[in-house]
């Protein structure tokens, strides 16, 4: 079963991801959609993330700012902790990087009954629960 869905899973997203027109890292890719699922990110949970050091982690998010990707902002409560937070630039990188085409994924989901889309809407809701 395990394979079936990595199969089917890797299968959907090579034919309905979007064009990468931004030559960026996988590590970065990771890093932008750690800020964007979690509510606060600093360096710290990057290193932990990517089990690199905290420098090395620092690098990659200071590279991320000069692209206009990342902003960083100092916490409210704790002035000593900063924490990370995805620019509008940022969230279209994530975006492209990670998620389906919409207009790929709609002419698919337009081949199916209303029915096998809510079934496919519910399979991939409770996946997504049950994954947190």
């Amino acid at each position: 079963m395990i394979t079936d869905i990595n199969n089917y899973f890797t299968s959907i997203f090579y034919h309905l991801h979007t064009a990468h027109e931004d030559v960026i890292s996988h590590q970065s890719v990771r890093i932008l959609q750690m800020i964007q699922k979690e509510e606060e990110v600093t360096v710290r949970d990057i290193a932990g993330l990517l089990n690199i050091s905290q420098n090395t982690a620092s690098e990659h998010v200071k590279k991320l700012e000069r692209n206009g990707w990342v902003k960083k902002e100092r916490d409210i409560d704790d002035q000593r902790k900063v924490n990370l937070h995805l620019t509008v630039e940022g969230l279209q990188i994530v975006k492209k990087n990670t998620e389906l085409d919409d207009d790929k994924l709609q002419h698919a989901l337009n081949q199916l009954s209303e029915q096998q889309q809510q079934t496919i809407l519910q399979a991939f809701r409770l996946l997504s629960e049950v994954s947190k």
